[in-house]
C-alpha cells in the first residue's frame, strides 16, 4: 500500500470518528433537555454555546493550519474534543455542562478545518474526485454513532457510561492511525487574511454554506425533539437515524453526480429536494410521513458542504486551509442562528411550522451558488 492510500485511510478514520462523536452528543440532546428541565426556548438559548464557541475557534483554526501541518492541530484538537465530550456526559451542574459543550464545539471547529484541509490537499494527488466520500464517511460515522446511541437508550445505559465508552474507544483508534496522516501540507502562500473588501467568490461560497448550515445544523439539533414532541414517538432518535442514513447514502454518490451533471445543476437539484422534504415535515407531522420528510431532506442537504469546500479550495486568493477557515465562519454563523431561532419560533407557534426557516434558507442557497459560479473565474 502506497503512502497516499495510507493517508486516505487514516483521514477517513478521523472523519468517521468525528461524525461518530458528534452524533453521540446530538442524539443525547433530549436527555440533557430532560435532565436539566429545559423548555424549548431555554434549549434554544443553550444551543447558542456551540456556534459561539465554534466562531471563536475559527480564526484560531485558520492560524494553526497556516503555521503548522494540518495533522498537528488535528491530533491535538481531537484530544480536547474528547475531553469536552466526556465533560458533557459527566456534568451534574449546568455550569459544567456549558463549559464542556464550549470546549467540545471549539475543538470540533479545529479538527473540522484541519480534516478538510487535509482532504483538499490529498485530492491533488488523485485524478478522480474523492472529497465527497470523506463527507460520506463523516455521515457514516454519525449514523453508526446514532445506532450506538439508540442501542444504549434501549438498554437504559446512562449518558455518562455511554459517552465514556465512546471517548475511550475513539482515543485508542486515534492514537493508532494518527501517524499515517498527510505530512508537509502547509501552503507557503495565501495564508494571510485580508481585511476590507471581501473576495466575492469566497463571500458567495460562504453564504451558500451559511444556508446549508441553517438547514443541516437546525435539523441535527431539533430532529429528535420534533419526533418526540410533535410526532409523539417514544424512540425519538429514529428521525435523526433516518436523516443520517439519507445523508450517508447521498454523500457517497456526490462525486459521481458532480461528474454527471456538474456542481451548478446539483446545487439547484439539492434545493428542490430540500424544499420538498421540509414541506412534508411542516404539513404532515405524522410518524411515517415525518420519516419520509427527514429522509428526503437529508438527501438534499448532503451534497452542499462537500461541493462548497471543493469550490473554496479553488480560490486564487487564499490557500485551501485559509479559504476553508473563512467559509467555515459563515457555516458557524448559520449554526449560531438556526437552532436557537427555531427554538424561539417553536415557542411562539409550533416546532413543525418553525421549520419554514429551512425552506427559506434552501431558496437563498441556490441563488448564492449561482453568484459564486459567476465569480469563479475572477476570484
Amino acid at each position: 500500500m502506497n503512502n497516499k492510500e495510507k493517508n486516505r485511510i487514516a483521514l477517513s478514520i478521523f472523519f468517521f470518528l468525528s461524525g461518530f462523536c458528534f452524533s453521540t452528543w446530538a442524539s443525547r440532546i433530549p436527555t440533557l433537555k430532560a435532565t436539566f428541565a429545559m423548555d424549548e426556548a431555554t434549549l434554544g438559548s443553550f444551543l447558542f454555546i456551540l456556534p459561539i464557541s465554534s466562531l471563536l475557534g475559527l480564526p484560531f483554526s485558520g492560524w494553526l493550519v497556516s503555521k503548522f501541518d494540518s495533522r498537528q492541530p488535528l491530533k491535538v484538537g481531537f484530544i480536547f474534543f474528547l475531553i469536552g465530550l466526556i465533560g458533557i456526559g459527566l456534568s451534574t451542574r449546568f455550569e459544567l455542562l456549558v463549559l464542556s459543550v464550549f470546549l467540545f464545539a471549539f475543538s470540533m471547529r479545529v479538527i473540522n478545518i484541519s480534516m478538510n484541509t487535509q482532504a483538499i490537499q490529498l485530492q491533488k494527488q488523485y485524478t478522480k474526485k474523492i472529497n465527497g466520500r470523506f463527507h460520506g464517511i463523516w455521515s457514516l460515522g454519525g449514523l453508526c454513532g446514532l445506532l450506538a446511541s439508540t442501542s444504549m437508550l434501549n438498554y437504559g445505559v446512562s449518558i455518562a457510561i455511554h459517552i465514556i465508552i465512546i471517548a475511550i474507544v475513539s482515543f485508542v483508534v486515534m492514537l493508532l492511525v494518527s501517524r499515517y496522516l498527510l505530512k508537509n501540507d502547509r501552503e507557503v502562500s495565501g495564508n494571510k487574511l485580508y481585511f476590507g473588501k471581501p473576495d466575492k467568490f469566497i463571500l458567495y461560497i460562504g453564504l451558500v454554506v451559511f444556508c446549508a448550515a441553517v438547514c443541516e445544523g437546525g435539523i441535527y439539533d431539533w430532529s429528535s425533539v420534533y419526533f418526540r414532541d410533535i410526532v409523539g414517538a417514544e424512540l425519538f432518535t429514529l428521525s435523526y437515524l433516518v436523516f443520517m442514513i439519507s445523508m450517508t447514502l447521498s454523500r457517497f454518490f456526490v462525486d459521481r453526480w458532480i461528474d454527471a451533471i456538474g456542481m451548478k445543476k446539483l446545487f439547484t437539484l439539492s434545493t428542490i429536494v430540500i424544499v420538498i422534504g421540509v414541506s412534508i415535515l411542516i404539513l404532515m407531522p405524522y410518524f411515517y410521513t415525518a420519516l419520509l420528510g427527514f429522509f428526503i431532506t437529508g438527501f438534499g442537504v448532503a451534497s452542499i458542504f462537500p461541493m462548497s469546500f471543493m469550490l473554496a479550495g479553488q480560490s486564487k486568493k487564499y490557500a485551501p486551509g485559509m479559504a476553508i477557515s473563512i467559509v467555515g465562519t459563515y457555516s458557524t454563523i448559520g449554526v449560531l442562528l438556526a437552532p436557537p431561532f427555531v427554538g424561539y419560533l417553536a415557542h411562539l407557534f409550533k416546532l413543525n411550522w418553525a421549520f419554514t426557516l429551512f425552506v427559506a434558507a434552501a431558496l437563498f442557497l441556490v441563488y448564492f451558488s449561482r453568484k459564486a459560479f459567476s465569480h469563479l473565474t475572477v476570484s
